[in-house]
């Protein structure tokens, strides 16, 4: 079993905002059932030598400007980047994790004609991004010759977004139609869990910061330390494998 979790960064505006937050980022983890334990426990060796109690967010390495206080406000600016690095090597440690990610120019998004509303372009992301799950599974499943199933944890939004995504999930998972993609690898139903209480979300966020950084303000300081754990081509293409642009074209 593999499983992708899966946060976002920033967020899916509306048409009128769209200029204003000109990219989303849907970030995905895909963590082998085998190696979850060892993921969880180096997560809580890390937090345990920096005195860290509760999760870790991507928005908590910012500097703190008089804010409410969170699980990182001890840390200098420098132990938190020695922290944020050291969670990218976890990352980077395991070789049978993988990263995908789907990056919305939410502008270009809004001019095509079937995204209306936030709602759509967090959906189509979504498809985007499990799409790439299913072909991953696919071409791993060619290599080591056996059957394998994946399975989808995202964080939890809110009771109605929830609701919401789960319709979403399963209507991808039943669609018929030739412009959804056969999930023959994919287990039905897809969990949701608050990202305090998950080892891989908290994972993902960072993986979604790190990306929508390096688009919103081309600052690649991060993701470059996590390039070798994208999904990639044979030929070591990470755009539109491990990276992927929604619109297509841009």
């Amino acid at each position: 079993m593999h499983i992708l979790f899966v946060d976002e960064s920033g967020s899916p505006p509306e048409s009128d905002k769209a200029h204003a937050q000109p990219y989303f980022v849907l970030g995905g983890i895909v963590i082998p059932e085998d190696i979850w334990a060892k993921v969880a426990s180096d997560l809580a060796r890390l937090k345990s030598h920096h005195h860290i109690d509760g999760e870790i967010k991507w928005r908590y390495f910012a500097p703190d400007r008089g804010g409410k206080a969170h699980a990182l406000s001890h840390l200098s600016a420098e132990q938190r980047e020695t922290l944020r690095t050291q969670l990218y090597e976890v990352i980077k440690h395991y070789k049978s994790i993988r990263l995908i990610c789907v990056v919305t120019d939410t502008v270009k998004a809004y001019e095509l004609g079937y995204i209306k509303t936030g709602d759509d372009l967090y959906w189509y992301s979504y498809k985007q991004l499990t799409e790439r799950f299913q072909y991953y599974m696919q071409d791993l499943e060619r290599v080591v010759g056996q059957k394998l199933n994946g399975m989808v944890v995202c964080d939890h939004r809110g009771p109605k977004d929830d609701a919401r995504l789960r319709e979403l999930h399963h209507k991808l998972m039943n669609g018929k139609s030739g412009v959804i993609s056969a999930y023959g690898n994919m287990v039905e139903g897809l969990f949701i869990a608050p990202s305090h209480l998950s080892v891989g979300i908290q994972f993902a966020d960072m993986v979604a910061g790190a990306v929508y950084r390096a688009f919103r303000t081309t600052d690649r300081r991060f993701a470059d330390q996590i390039t070798s754990a994208f999904r990639s081509s044979p030929a070591g293409k990470i755009e539109g494998y491990g990276v992927v642009k929604f619109p297509k074209g841009w």
